[in-house]
């Protein structure tokens, strides 16, 4: 119960912090160490070695990437990552760290039957990134949604309205095992896919932008060789139903600016940063580089 507490403690914690950091950003004020942990009522040591656990990084180090992204002068200097078509004929495995994901996409009668017939379990859970409502089948992850900004009713609509004559039932047990290893970014999990084809393709495409890569959706057009819709990839991407592990949120506008996210730019921000922090061992360098193409 102490850890379970302690654990709450440190998210909400946290996430004051992050709203802090962006807030201030706005305002185009940077806050030191001191006065960050000050506001929080912690001491500058605990705040730092709490912060780096949960987010990943410093607290240097995520303003240093926030003021990044936020540079006019890199966002024009942005290159596209190059994406390879012929990766999409997939062999079913794509990788977020250290994290192993197998897909499958449910059957053409499945998607038009609308789930009738199939039992989908849901719970809410505790992320890096804010609070998560996952859905599941026995067979994988089939929704992820982040819901700090759009709130928990409205995501919980969102997932279940893309299966509405399923049985939807509360059973956070059963899709804990799936969504265990995504929240560590370790082991393996199962996502399951459903949708009309293009949507599939778009999907499968955005499994190809590498952690720490980010792609236009002018490039993923191009990926799967549909170069004139530009503007159906835009749909498609927005209607990704497994947030974070499906990287909709990789992709950003040919400006070079982030575009939207439909879980929350925050989150999308958050995301980003997290894996340009991430991209290698000795990540200064490439992290860098990374940023400056997205930033």
């Amino acid at each position: 119960m102490m850890q379970a507490h302690e654990d709450s403690y440190h998210y909400q914690t946290i996430a004051r912090a992050l709203a802090i950091i962006e807030n201030a950003h706005s305002e185009k004020r940077h806050l030191s160490l001191a006065e960050l942990s000050g506001s929080l009522g912690m001491s500058e040591s605990h705040f730092h070695k709490v912060f780096s656990a949960w987010v990943g990084v410093s607290p240097q180090r995520y303003d240093h990437y926030l003021s990044m992204m936020q540079a006019r002068d890199l966002l024009r200097r942005r290159q596209p990552l190059s994406m390879v078509a012929h990766t999409l004929g997939l062999s079913g495995t794509a990788r977020l760290h250290d994290l192993l994901i197998r897909w499958e996409a449910m059957t053409p009668g499945t998607y038009a039957a609308k789930g009738a017939g199939l039992q989908i379990f849901w719970g809410k859970f505790r992320s890096r990134f804010g609070p998560v409502l996952a859905m599941a089948t026995t067979r994988g992850l089939c929704g992820v949604a982040f819901y700090t900004d759009i709130g928990e009713q409205a995501a919980f609509a969102d997932l279940a309205k893309r299966w509405p004559a399923a049985q939807i039932d509360h059973a956070p047990d059963q899709v804990a095992s799936f969504l265990r290893p995504v929240l560590s970014h370790r082991g393996e999990t199962h996502i399951v896919l459903s949708g009309r084809p293009f949507q599939l393709k778009v999907w499968e495409a955005l499994l190809q932008i590498p952690s720490g890569g980010v792609a236009t959706y002018s490039d993923i057009a191009q990926a799967i060789d549909a170069p004139k819709s530009v503007r159906a990839v835009g749909t498609a991407v927005g209607r990704n139903p497994i947030a974070q592990l499906i990287p909709c949120h990789r992709v950003i506008r040919t400006t070079g600016e982030l575009g939207g996210y439909h879980w929350g730019l925050g989150v999308k921000r958050a995301l980003l940063l997290h894996e340009a922090a991430h991209t290698s061992p000795d990540h200064d360098h490439e992290t860098l580089q990374f940023a400056q193409k997205l930033a």
